[in-house]
């Protein structure tokens, strides 16, 4: 029987984000990147400026580094190119002009590495392997990415295509062309398909969207609204993010009870949660692919495998081993169903900072589950505002979950200049200590500041204070580990130096406050001080060892080396002791040894 541990009990509470991530990541996202191959994508500004990047080859990056991000953050998800407009053709409904460069598929190393080729070859390499052609049709393509959806193997829950493109009247000449790409945009729509444009603006013109992509992106209904910069979106596309992504979606979704009767539904989210390194996958040796690990339960003493339902748990209580079936176990757990029951209010200025001694979580309104939440939960949220209490509720997070009181700490609806929200109108989920997590901390008294000194420190605090803000500051841990996994897989001669933030910045903080830090040193610390450095104990190193060889010396007077010796109690002398006594009495010996020593002090004696 296992031993059954009482006090770990109800500790599942701690991975059940992850347990719920894991079946998150069955829902896919689907994102293709339909590029315009058109000869105007390959032109440059100055042409004799080698480095200089053609739009095409500005799109292919911002392919490359959405694949490299997606690797990292959500690798599920599926990813393809599409060309329109090449000479050469390829894909499954023999469209003229549409060629599929990488088919819809999770993100690899060996889709980057083409992509890297393609962007080092330029517009020669282009030209002989695929060549450019005028004679395509924009609903051929959009068609072709419709088809690569419909056929994927993998089911895809968000699907987006992307299409970059720097002509902003395609088939000028065809109205039937364009009113047929205008009926695949409605149908992509329809489907759950959403198309984004991503306008590059040729050399000294701008991008007309009223000329043809306005009726292709909006309906008739839609309110057209000015396209995002297509410099900020780019940048966007092209900034290197090694982070793994979350999906923003609830936790659970679970009642809170007001009362006998009076019930509203809430959806409960993380909004900060801690992001660790993978966990090692198990590989063969031989043919480099994974292992599956399959356990089983023996008895010991007859070697017979058990089946799940030979197993109980145990508890040793008073020297006995009490055995419990499944659904004690589950009674045991059980303290009621998950939700949150409100026990009162209190002023918010009672909850105090030390009480926070777990995450937070937020909690909205869920319309799924309680028709009304929504009402209900503003009116809840406008009156503790205006009361400025915090509820106290009883929070079981689900089954078999021990209960917890919790602090729901509401929360204002908050926009910035743009009226674009900032924080979201909902209550924080404050974890409360039982009367059992207290401690009692016992403080030396030390010295206190004074006033001089305090004036100091703050003049120095002062002029050291910046804005925080945590999105700021990537984990250095992480990001070195995600550029070694990348440079192997990507067989790169190293990984790209990664920019620790969180190293102080020494010579700025000596340009602000270099002064004050000087002055409350001066202030504070003797003369001479050096921060960090160790301390030294009286005497040095040369009076200790001096100190300890008095001693010795000291202890091998002390003692009567033959009556020692006749008694056999040598042994429990030190080798310093013993090295004194032979110096003293002359004797001498082989070896420097403890055995050695106190065989040449007895043949000494004749012993």
């Amino acid at each position: 029987m296992a031993d059954f541990g009482f006090a770990n009990f109800g500790d599942d509470d701690e991975n059940e984000e992850e347990e719920f991530d894991f079946k998150a990541q069955a829902q896919r996202d689907g994102l293709i990147f339909l590029v315009d191959c058109s000869k105007s994508m390959f032109d440059k500004e100055d042409i004799d400026k080698e480095e200089e990047e053609s739009h095409f080859q500005l799109c292919l990056r911002c392919a490359k580094t959405t694949l490299q991000n997606k690797i990292i953050s959500s690798d599920k998800d599926l990813v393809g190119v599409v060309f329109f407009g090449t000479e050469e053709s390829e894909n499954p409904s023999d469209f003229k002009h549409i060629y599929v460069y990488q088919g819809l598929a999770q993100p690899g190393a060996e889709q980057i590495q083409d992509l890297e080729k393609l962007i080092k070859g330029g517009m020669k390499s282009f030209e002989k392997k695929y060549g450019h052609n005028t004679a395509y049709s924009l609903n051929d393509a959009l068609w072709t990415c419709q088809n690569m959806f419909a056929n994927s193997s993998q089911k895809v829950s968000y699907k987006r295509i992307m299409l970059f493109t720097n002509n902003d009247n395609p088939h000028a000449g065809s109205p039937q062309l364009q009113r047929q790409a205008k009926t695949k945009a409605s149908d992509l729509n329809e489907t759950g398909i959403d198309l984004e444009l991503m306008h590059l603006q040729k050399p000294n013109e701008s991008f007309d969207v009223a000329k043809f992509y306005k009726d292709l992106l909006y309906s008739a209904d839609d309110d057209f609204t000015e396209l995002a910069d297509p410099a900020e979106r780019l940048d966007e596309l092209l900034l290197r993010v090694r982070s793994k992504d979350h999906k923003k979606r609830a936790l659970r979704r679970i009642p809170l009870s007001l009362g006998p009767g009076l019930e509203l539904g809430v959806g409960v989210y993380t909004l900060v949660r801690s992001c660790d390194k993978p966990s090692a996958v198990k590989l063969s040796r031989n043919t480099n692919e994974e292992l599956k690990t399959h356990s089983k339960t023996y008895l010991r003493e007859t070697g017979e495998v058990l089946m799940p339902q030979d197993l109980k748990e145990a508890q040793t209580y008073g020297g006995k081993r009490i055995s419990f079936e499944n659904d004690e176990i589950n009674q045991i757990k059980n303290f009621g169903p998950p939700g949150f029951q409100l026990m009162g209010f209190k002023p918010s200025s009672l909850l105090k900072k030390y009480y926070h001694v777990k995450p937070a979580q937020f909690i909205y309104p869920d319309e799924t589950t309680i028709t009304g939440s929504t009402t209900l939960f503003t009116a809840l949220l406008k009156k503790s505002l205006e009361r400025d209490v915090t509820a106290i509720c009883r929070y079981i997070s689900g089954k078999n979950f021990p209960p917890r009181f919790v602090a729901l700490v509401p929360q204002e609806e908050e926009f910035d200049e743009h009226h674009v929200q900032i924080s979201p109108p909902g209550f924080h989920v404050i974890y409360l200590p039982y009367a059992d997590d207290f401690r009692k901390v016992k403080f030396e008294e030390q010295p206190k500041a004074g006033t001089e000194q305090v004036e100091k420190a703050k003049e120095m605090i002062k002029k050291m204070k910046f804005t925080f803000n945590s999105e700021n500051f990537e984990n250095p841990s992480l990001q070195k580990y995600w550029r070694n996994i990348e440079a192997l897989a990507l067989e790169l001669d190293e990984p790209e130096e990664v920019e620790d933030f969180t190293l102080p910045d020494d010579e700025r903080m000596l340009k602000k406050a270099g002064e004050a830090v000087e002055g409350f040193k001066d202030i504070v610390f003797p003369s001479g001080y050096e921060p960090g450095a160790k301390k030294r104990k009286a005497g040095g190193a040369t009076g200790n060892a001096a100190a300890k060889k008095a001693k010795t010396a000291e202890a091998s007077v002390s003692v009567d080396v033959r009556k020692e010796a006749e008694a056999g109690r040598l042994g429990k002398l030190t080798v310093a002791v013993l090295k004194e006594i032979v110096k003293k009495e002359k004797i001498s010996t082989s070896g420097t040894k403890k055995a050695d020593l106190i065989d040449a002090i007895n043949d000494h004696f004749g012993l």
